[in-house]
């Protein structure tokens, strides 16, 4: 009496290879999109979190704040300070310097090859200590490989985020 024997024969096991190697590959365009929606989700949400955050403690320190934004070709950032327009710049590593009397309280870099820029229809944004206002008023786009949220800060200092044509899912159409 001949015992069964046990396990997978070649051809069984090169079946189960290719069909695992299939259902990863369909698999992986869908890590890698959502990967890139986290980027642009977060650096949306951290942009959002640093307004809020300049507009408050603008009022709690009593001394007007400010925001001042930079892209280029080596990539974008934004730095959270105190002093003129253009007492702080930054650069793409999130580093960023001071004239003498300004003091840097938050700033954000997002090299090139990251799939997230940034760009502002306002070089420098002051967040004033008294009624907590803005001026100017303005609009930072973050796009990704494609998709787009708007972070918009009107007058009254007020911080919010949508997507054009509500084109990202989760964020209100502009």
């Amino acid at each position: 009496m001949q015992t069964a024997q046990r396990g997978w024969t070649l051809v069984e096991a090169l079946i189960s290879l290719s069909v695992t190697a299939i259902a990863l590959g369909a698999a992986v365009p869908g890590f890698h999109e959502a990967r890139e929606r986290r980027h642009l989700d977060g650096a949306a949400a951290q942009l959002e979190t640093d307004l809020q955050m300049a507009r408050s403690l603008a009022v709690l320190q009593n001394r007007t704040l400010r925001v001042g934004f930079r892209s280029d070709g080596d990539g974008s950032c934004y730095v959270v300070h105190s002093g003129g327009p253009g007492a702080c710049t930054c650069d793409a590593s999130g580093a960023a310097s001071c004239s003498p009397g300004a003091e840097v309280l938050r700033s954000t870099g997002y090299p090139s090859d990251l799939p997230v820029t940034l760009t502002s229809n306002a070089a420098s944004m002051a967040f004033e200590h008294v009624r907590g206002t803005v001026t100017p008023t303005s609009t930072v786009r973050i796009t990704g490989r494609g998709r787009a949220v708007h972070v918009v800060t009107n007058i009254m200092g007020r911080v919010r985020a949508c997507s054009p044509t509500a084109a990202v899912p989760g964020y209100p159409a502009c």
